[in-house]
């Protein structure tokens, strides 16, 4: 499950490009939950990096 939290020690400055209306919803969800948009943005990229599907198999399961 997708929890949300605080803290990174280091940051590297990048722009990227997002549609208006996924904006909206991810600066209310910060807010709602009293995090910075850049937290949880970067929660849910890692939430998707951790739950992405390469089509292979991952090790140490049966």
């Amino acid at each position: 499950m997708f929890k949300l939290q605080k803290g990174y020690n280091e940051y590297v400055t990048k722009t990227f490009r997002l549609p208006k209306e996924f904006v909206e919803q991810l600066e209310k969800l910060a807010f709602d939950n009293n995090l910075s948009l850049n937290q949880l943005v970067i929660q849910c990229l890692q939430y998707a990096i951790n739950d992405l599907d390469t089509g292979e198999e991952k090790k140490g399961t049966d």
